[in-house]
Order: C-alpha cells, then sequence, then structure tokens
C-alpha cells in the first residue's frame, strides 16, 4: 500500500481536473461571463473538490481491508455509499472552511444570497462528481490491480519454467558426467594392465599416477567448469599413462600460452579429445602416431585443437552416449549455441577443433 505522501501529487491532481468541471461548464454556457467570475469559480471549487480528494483518500483506504470479505457487489454498494457520506461532509467542511475566510479575510470569494438553496445544489454536485470520480478510479485500480496479477502470474510462470530448464540442465549435465568416469577408467585401468605381466615396477608408478589424476578429476568435478590449466594436467597425465602403454607408437606435444591457464571450461572435455585420437588413430596403428594439442583465444573464445596423423574420421560416426557425442551434449547443455565441434584434415592431419566462449 503506498504512503499518504506519495499519493499526495496524484490527490492534488485529481482534485484539480474535478475543480475544472464546473466553471468549464459555466464558461461553455456563457461565453461573454468574465475572466474574473470563472476564476473564483475555480478557486471555490478547488477548495471543495481539494476537501473531498483527501478526505476520500484517507477514508477508502482505512475501508479497504475491512469490506474484502463481502462479495464483489456489496463492496460496490459500499463504495458508493461511503462516496455519497465522504462528498457531504466534506461539502460542509470546504463551506465552513470558506465562510470563516470571509469572515476574518473580508474577501468575496465565497458568496450566496440564498444560502440553504445554494448549499443544497452545492452538496448535489458534489455528490456527483465525487460518486463519478471514485467509480472512475475505483474501476481502473481493478484493472490496473487485475493486469498486475496477471503479470506477476506470467513473471512467476516464466521463473519456474526457467527453474525446471534449469533442473533439468543440470540433470542431464550430471548424466552425461556420470558417463564420463567410469568410462575413462575403464580405458585407463585396460592401459596399466597390459604392462602388470612384463612390467610390474612401472604398472605400480603408473597405478599411483592414476590414483592422484583420479583424485583430481573427482574434486574438478564438484564444479561445473575448470580452469584449462588444470584440464591440461589431466590431458598430461593420461597421455603420459597412455605412453607407457604404447611407449614409442605415442608421440605428442601440447602448446598453450600460460595466459589461458584460468580460462574455463568443462571438465575432461579435451581428455576426451585426446583419449578419441588415441583410441582411433594412434592404438590401431601399427607404427603409431602423432597428437598435438594446440590452444589460443580468438574473439574471446578459447579455440582448442587436437590433431593426429590418423586415417580420419567424422563426427557423425561417434558412438551414440560415449566419447564425441558425450561431449556435443555436454556443450550443448552448457553453452548452447555459442560453443562449436567442427572436423578438419589437411596434410595427413585430422583435427578436432573445440570452441567454447572465454
Amino acid at each position: 500500500m503506498s504512503t499518504l505522501k506519495s499519493r499526495v501529487p496524484g490527490n492534488i491532481a485529481i482534485s484539480l481536473v474535478a475543480a475544472s468541471i464546473t466553471p468549464a461548464f459555466y464558461y461553455l454556457l456563457n461565453e461573454t461571463a468574465p475572466f474574473g467570475l470563472v476564476f473564483r469559480m475555480f478557486l471555490v471549487s478547488a477548495v471543495f473538490a481539494g476537501a473531498i480528494t483527501f478526505l476520500a483518500d484517507g477514508t477508502l483506504h482505512w475501508l479497504e481491508p475491512h469490506v474484502q470479505r463481502f462479495r464483489e457487489s456489496t463492496r460496490w454498494v459500499i463504495l458508493v455509499v461511503a462516496l455519497v457520506l465522504i462528498a457531504t461532509v466534506g461539502c460542509i467542511a470546504a463551506t465552513g472552511l470558506l465562510i470563516g475566510v470571509n469572515a476574518v479575510f473580508h474577501i468575496e470569494i465565497f458568496t450566496w444570497s440564498e444560502s440553504w438553496r445554494e448549499f443544497v445544489i452545492t452538496l448535489k454536485l458534489c455528490v456527483f462528481i465525487t460518486v463519478v470520480f471514485g467509480i472512475v478510479i475505483a474501476v481502473y485500480e481493478r484493472l490496473r490491480g487485475r493486469l498486475s496479477e496477471a503479470e506477476l502470474k506470467l513473471r512467476t510462470q516464466e521463473l519456474e519454467r526457467e527453474r525446471a530448464i534449469t533442473f533439468a540442465t543440470e540433470a542431464r549435465l550430471a548424466a552425461l558426467q556420470a558417463r564420463i568416469h567410469p568410462h575413462f577408467l575403464f580405458n585407463t585401468l585396460n592401459s596399466i594392465s597390459s604392462l602388470i605381466p612384463h612390467h610390474p615396477e612401472k604398472a605400480e608408478r603408473l597405478i599411483e599416477r592414476m590414483a592422484a589424476l583420479l583424485r583430481f578429476s573427482l574434486e574438478m568435478q564438484r564444479g561445473g567448469l575448470v580452469p584449462f590449466a588444470q584440464e591440461l594436467k589431466i590431458v598430461t597425465d593420461y597421455l603420459e599413462i597412455e605412453k607407457a602403454r604404447l611407449g614409442q607408437r605415442l608421440r605428442y606435444e601440447i602448446e598453450a600460452r600460460d595466459a589461458l591457464a584460468e580460462i574455463s571450461v568443462p571438465p575432461l572435455s579435451v581428455q576426451t579429445l585426446v583419449e578419441n585420437s588415441i583410441k582411433y588413430a594412434i592404438a590401431p596403428n601399427r607404427d603409431g602416431g602423432n597428437i598435438r594439442v594446440q590452444a589460443a583465444q580468438n574473439n574471446g573464445s578459447l579455440v582448442v585443437q587436437i590433431s593426429d596423423t590418423g586415417s580420419g574420421f567424422t563426427l557423425e560416426s561417434a558412438p551414440p552416449g560415449h566419447g564425441l557425442d558425450n561431449l556435443r551434449g555436454r556443450l550443448s547443455a552448457l553453452y548452447g549455441q555459442t560453443a562449436e565441434l567442427s572436423l578438419s584434415r589437411s596434410d595427413g592431419w585430422t583435427t578436432v577443433r573445440l570452441k567454447v566462449p572465454a
């Protein structure tokens, strides 16, 4: 509910509009009427309108919470009766005020020859204008209230819809990320198990390294995004584990500036692409191959390129629910259309290009 101070400008505006009605009609019916008479009628009307308007404002704001329990039709009857009583009291108060001003200051602003007759005419006019203005304002307030309720309801529904989309996205991300760790763990354990028969000491060191890597990745998993430097550490550890299995068949290099270290990326995003290269380009090839990871910042985005010397593939050939398909789902859930995953082949190199907002 608005305060009395904030309602004063509105009350003054209503009073001036109501005060203009009587002199305006009088001037239209008597175009030769002197300006002084019309202006005096306006001043008198302004006193009556002001007294009634401010009295109505206080009374109706006090009355409003007390009539909410009644039916709509009953509330309208109460409003009309209240407006009639307010107009009567306000008219009497304004008449007394003007008579007092005349008596004290001897200002001939308010005169009549037959006081009772003129008072009755003035009272009827005040009641009519007050009831008309009151009903119009009440209808306006009701319509505005209903529009506000409709707007609030619409805004609430929009917030609920956005909240539902957020929850659905988070659930989708959680489901996608839940697939990553078992898949990553399975491939890494396969790499280590191949070393156990012939290089147990090396396998033991790799198990220790894998334990540290998994602990690190689980800590990163608590947040939705991770610093690029941490993602590169996972990539390096993973490549070292695979290098222990593949030996000289795997050759790799990583090129990334330190300035990119704090840019946020989805966890295990680059690692997924590196794993894909090893699985489909390096491991099946008897001679192995090279993997190159390059990162740069371009036009507000982090661009990471993972290149390999394999025979090539297409993004559409990725099995549903694994590797590249999983990564595409995460990128879509996190960034929508602002992230890109593309593939190209040139000079014997297959390059997967990952672009995310920096």
